[in-house]
């Protein structure tokens, strides 16, 4: 009987074990991937943000790769890895076209400071909204915030006649 209660918490640690995170293993985890609409200047990007499980050799960078919701070759960002932030933040360029409920793909290297590969990871985001509500251009502008002088007249801040990109279906 005394052998139960040493035989449960082996079982449990080895159930447990067995459910750990393989990400885990890697030098980063992805923590957060998210579409930024910013009606106030009138752009949305892709966010991604990683937290660093192990130390990153010094000179690394994370290549991001971002679908392109216009259609085209991917969005490619390039950032160095810094040593003491515990946390990396990318961003895309703005983005044109994003449809709601659909998802799209990016994909992550982590390479060392001789352009190995040290991880990959590859995941989508879900875009919840649909580029038709930003506004045109920015709804305001300057460093004191004043109206955009070009969405008079127009709550919404669409400009009349101007020509949208050729969005896929």
């Amino acid at each position: 009987m005394q052998w139960v209660v040493p035989f449960c918490l082996l079982a449990a640690s080895l159930a447990l074990a067995g459910c750990r995170d393989a990400s885990r293993d890697g030098y980063v985890a992805l923590t957060g991937h998210i579409f930024v609409f910013n009606p106030r200047v009138a752009s949305a990007t892709y966010v991604v943000t990683l937290g660093k499980l192990k130390p990153i050799p010094d000179g690394a960078t994370v290549v991001a790769e971002f679908e392109n919701p216009a259609g085209g070759a991917p969005h490619v960002v390039v950032q160095p890895v810094y040593p003491k932030l515990e946390k990396i933040a990318l961003e895309s360029p703005q983005l044109s076209c994003l449809k709601k409920d659909r998802r799209y793909a990016f994909s992550l290297s982590l390479k060392g400071p001789d352009g190995t590969e040290l991880q990959a990871i590859s995941s989508s985001v879900l875009s919840t909204l649909d580029q038709s509500i930003m506004p045109d251009a920015p709804l305001v502008i300057g460093p004191e915030y004043q109206p955009n002088p070009a969405l008079k007249g127009d709550p919404a801040g669409k400009i009349a006649g101007l020509k949208k990109p050729d969005c896929p279906a």
